[in-house]
């Protein structure tokens, strides 16, 4: 068999390495005779794995004693409600707009309570970073909220331009997270959905500090309060099992690459050759992000005669390379190359788009 080069924004490639060590272990998962899939979630054997995966996710982020990890469902999304339902407790909170994702989270808040854009670069499309005196704070907000990194518009906010401003930060990392150390400290909370660099899509990561939960009415429902769901373990309702395996198979993997730290030097090297192919490509290419911001992991670009988008499309996927067209709403074409695109399969996708600009330029 032949696996493809999957450049998909989410869900996601897997490292090989961890697709067959599931592969191995799926009928009789360290002899207990069934697969984790068929396991009592309150059995010793699966509350092993979770204990397990907390633990190296700790250790990988350095995640301080006095935050707890949940693992949730309903992805991000429903983190936009949750987070303001758990936080808000009658105030205000702020959010900063990068792009379609931390939108979609302002516009969420809303419906809850009362949630103001204190920046927005929706006027220069989503291609760069507020300046420091474009964004207007509110000290008595009840937090901050930052999408750290934008799928679709390929944004990221580098981890030194991210400082405390005298209120929890609150943080979408979905489509970074793991890809280089982050100073979880510096974070009230971090959420993010699994599809894209941490497993399969149906579980969603928070990390939140202790002292930000049992800030929830009574009226909400008990499976979306922080502080049931730490109490319970994740587990009030049966979590996704599978997928928390996964996700700590996952976890297991970034520690043999050299933790975060190692995982982050390997993604440098496949940002710097893309983003060179299409900075050197006289034009044929553009990526409209400021290089000050430009995502480590998802990489937009167009292609100077947009009537070649097509033959680009076909011919890329005829060569193993797919995924790559562009989010909807911005066009054009998509690269993410998380932590399992292998920096083999960036120079392949790099050698087609080389040759394919000569052969169309």
């Amino acid at each position: 068999m032949t696996r493809i080069w999957n450049f998909s924004a989410g869900p996601a490639a897997l490292p090989e390495e961890v697709l067959r060590q599931a592969q191995e272990e799926l009928l009789d998962w360290h002899g207990a005779g069934c697969s984790v899939m068929e396991m009592s979630h309150r059995g010793k054997e699966f509350m092993s794995i979770i204990a397990q995966a907390e633990a190296d996710l700790r250790e990988l982020m350095g995640i301080p004693a006095d935050y707890k990890v949940l693992f949730l469902q309903g992805g991000a999304t429903q983190q936009f409600a949750q987070i303001p339902m758990n936080l808000l407790a009658g105030r205000s909170a702020d959010y900063i707009v990068t792009g379609s994702w931390s939108k979609k989270a302002l516009k969420e808040a809303q419906r809850i309570g009362t949630a103001r854009c204190a920046a927005t670069t929706e006027a220069s499309s989503f291609t760069r970073l507020p300046a420091a005196d474009e964004i207007k704070l509110d000290p008595f907000a009840a937090y901050l909220h930052l999408c750290t990194n934008e799928t679709i518009h390929g944004v990221e906010i580098p981890a030194h331009r991210i400082a405390e401003t005298g209120v929890p930060l609150v943080a979408d990392m979905s489509s970074h997270i793991l890809s280089a150390p982050v100073p979880v400290e510096k974070f009230g909370l971090i959420y993010a959905g699994a599809q894209k660099n941490i497993g399969p899509s149906g579980v969603t990561l928070v990390i939140i500090k202790q002292e930000l939960l049992g800030m929830a009415p009574l009226t909400i429902p008990s499976v979306m309060d922080y502080a049931v769901m730490a109490e319970n373990g994740s587990m009030l309702n049966t979590p996704p099992t599978y997928g928390i395996y996964i996700a700590g198979l996952v976890f297991q993997w970034l520690k043999r690459q050299g933790g975060l730290e190692g995982i982050a030097a390997v993604n440098a090297e496949k940002a710097r050759i893309l983003y060179s192919c299409i900075d050197d490509s006289a034009g044929f290419y553009r990526n409209p992000v400021d290089p000050d911001c430009r995502s480590r992991m998802n990489v937009p670009f167009t292609l100077a005669n947009p009537e070649l988008d097509a033959a680009f499309l076909a011919e890329s996927k005829a060569a193993g390379l797919v995924s790559l067209k562009g989010h909807k709403s911005v066009g054009g074409m998509r690269a993410s190359i998380y932590n399992a695109v292998s920096l083999q399969g960036v120079r392949v996708l790099v050698d087609f788009m080389n040759d394919f600009a000569k052969r169309n330029g």
